[in-house]
C-alpha cells in the first residue's frame, strides 16, 4: 500500500500549545504554523482542535500469550488492543510456551510482532530456564539476537534465589540490560488469594501480606547497589514498597519502579463480590496503599505505568474465586483510567502522562527509534485523545481476544481517538484499521 500523509489540525501538544502536525513518509515532517503549509492537496486533514497529542505510549508489562496459550490472545490481537489504547510499543513478557528463554522464541515473538503491524512488540527475555528459577536462561544469546533483548524477567514468579538474582544483574550489566522483577515472596503467599487484613478475615480468603512484596524489593535494591546494575520493579502494589523505591533512589541506586492503572484506581473492597474480574497478582491493596501509589507516581518515585494486561479465557474467570486465574486485561483502558485516578484529579497534567506512559519507559527499556516527542523528521508513533469525552466501558471497547475486564460499566473519563505507528493511522477516529492495512504498512516500514 502507499504511504498516506495526514495533517493533524489544531491539537494540543502535552505542553498546552496548540499546533498542527504534518505526517508525511512515516515521520513528523512540521509541527506548527509550517506544518499547514507545507501540507499537499493529498494529505488527509484530521480535525484535532479539542484533541491532546500524546507521543505514541509504550507499555514496559504486556502478556502477548504467543506462543503456547493463543487461547487467551495472541501478538496479532493484543497489539490490536494495543493500537485501540493509544499504544504504538509493547514490551510482551515471557511466560509463553514454550518460553522465551532463548533467542529462537524471543525472535519468533518479534517476527509475529511485525507481521500484524499494529504496534512494535519488543520481547522480555525470561531470566530463568522455563521460569523455573533453577538456573540463568541465555541471557546473552538473546541480547545478541536479531530482537536485541534488554529487558528479563520471570513475571508471574519471583526470582527468589539470592544468588541466582545477583548472578543475573552481573550479567546484564555488561550490555546495559534490566532485570524486571516480580516481587513476591512465595512462602509468604502460598495458597494466597487476595491484601491480608481485615478484609480477608472477614471474607475468609487466605491473605497476602504486604511485606511479601516489600522484602524481595528491599532484598533487590541492596543487590542492585552491591552490582551496580539496572533494576525494575514490577507492579508496585504497597505503600510500603514506595517506601522502600523512594529510600533506594535517595541512596542513588539505579532502580526504576512501575505502578499498573488498576493498581491506581482500585481497592480490595471490590472483592466482597468474588467477581474474579478482580482477582489480580499482586492483589488489590487498601486505599491507603493506592493513594500512596497515587502521590509516588505523581512525584517520580514511582518511574512508569504499566498495564500489565493479562488475558484469560472466560472459563478461567467465570468460576469459584480460588479456582480463578490471576490478571486483568488493561491495554484499552489504560489511559482513560490513568486520567480518570490521576489527571482529573490534578496530579498529573499531561506532560507527565507524556513522561509516565511513553518517554519513561522506552528509556527503561532501552528502546530505540521510537518517537517519543514532535521534533521535526522524528518517526510518527503518536496517539490524539479526547479529554472530554466520557462513557461507559463496556464490552464493544475491547479488541482483544479475552474480556476479563475489571472496568465493565464502569464509566471512564477521555476516549483515544487516532494511534498513528510509524506514520501508518492504526486507529482512526475510534476504529481500527483492517489487519491486511497494518500487515502491509509493517512491511513497508521494513521496506
Amino acid at each position: 500500500m502507499s504511504e498516506q500523509s495526514y495533517l493533524l489540525k489544531g491539537a494540543t501538544l502535552p505542553n498546552g500549545a496548540g499546533a498542527d502536525i504534518l505526517i508525511e513518509g512515516g515521520r513528523i515532517v512540521s509541527t506548527g504554523a509550517a506544518a499547514g503549509r507545507a501540507a499537499t492537496a493529498a494529505a488527509t486533514v484530521v480535525d484535532a482542535a479539542g484533541l491532546v497529542a500524546l507521543p505514541g505510549l509504550v507499555d514496559l508489562h504486556t502478556h502477548l500469550r504467543e506462543p503456547g496459550f493463543e487461547q487467551s490472545e495472541t501478538v496479532l490481537t493484543g497489539t490490536r488492543a494495543a493500537a485501540a489504547g493509544g499504544f504504538t510499543a509493547v514490551f510482551a513478557m515471557a511466560n509463553t510456551l514454550p518460553v522465551s528463554d532463548t533467542a529462537g522464541v524471543v525472535e519468533q515473538v518479534q517476527a509475529l510482532g511485525r507481521a500484524a503491524g499494529y504496534a512494535t512488540v519488543r520481547p522480555i527475555g525470561a531470566v530463568t530456564v522455563g521460569l523455573g528459577g533453577e538456573r540463568l536462561s541465555e541471557i546473552g544469546a538473546m541480547a545478541q539476537s536479531r530482537a536485541g533483548v534488554r529487558v528479563f524477567s520471570d513475571d508471574g514468579t519471583c526470582v527468589h534465589d539470592s544468588l541466582l538474582m545477583r548472578r543475573a544483574l552481573e550479567y546484564v550489566k555488561t550490555f546495559d540490560g534490566v532485570i524486571a522483577q516480580h516481587a513476591q515472596d512465595p512462602r509468604l503467599t502460598e495458597n494466597a488469594q487476595m491484601n491480608e487484613g481485615a478484609l480477608s478475615s472477614e471474607l475468609g480468603l487466605k491473605g497476602w501480606p504486604a511485606v511479601a512484596e516489600e522484602s524481595i524489593i528491599a532484598r533487590d535494591v541492596l543487590l542492585a547497589e552491591h552490582v551496580g546494575a539496572r533494576l525494575h520493579i514490577c507492579h508496585l502494589s504497597t505503600a510500603g514498597s514506595v517506601d522502600v523505591i523512594r529510600w533506594a533512589k535517595a541512596r542513588g541506586i539505579p532502580v526504576t519502579a512501575e505502578a499498573t492503572p488498576h493498581h491506581l484506581l482500585l481497592t480490595e473492597e471490590l472483592i466482597r463480590s468474588y467477581d474474579a474480574r478482580y482477582k489480580v497478582n499482586p492483589p488489590l491493596r487498601r486505599d491507603e496503599d493506592v493513594q500512596a501509589l497515587r502521590e509516588a507516581v505523581a512525584d517520580g518515585t514511582i518511574d512508569i505505568i504499566a498495564t500489565d494486561h493479562a488475558p484469560h479465557p472466560r472459563e478461567a474467570k467465570e468460576c469459584e474465586w480460588d479456582a480463578a486465574a490471576f490478571g486483568m486485561v488493561g491495554l484499552e483502558s489504560a489511559l482513560p483510567v490513568v486520567q480518570t485516578a490521576l489527571v482529573d484529579t490534578g496530579l498529573l497534567d499531561w506532560a507527565d502522562v507524556a513522561r509516565v506512559l511513553s518517554q519513561a519507559p522506552a528509556a527503561i527499556g532501552r528502546l530505540e527509534g521510537h518517537s517519543h516527542d514532535f521534533e521535526d523528521g522524528a518517526p510518527a508513533n503518536l496517539t490524539l485523545v479526547d479529554p472530554a469525552a466520557s462513557s461507559v466501558f463496556d464490552l464493544e471497547r475491547l479488541h482483544g481476544r479475552s474480556q476479563n475486564s475489571p472496568y465493565l460499566g464502569a464509566t471512564l473519563a477521555g476516549s483515544v481517538r487516532w494511534t498513528f505507528h510509524e506514520g501508518f493511522a492504526t486507529l482512526r477516529d475510534g476504529e481500527l484499521a483492517p489487519v491486511w492495512e497494518a500487515a502491509d504498512a509493517a512491511e513497508a516500514a521494513v521496506r
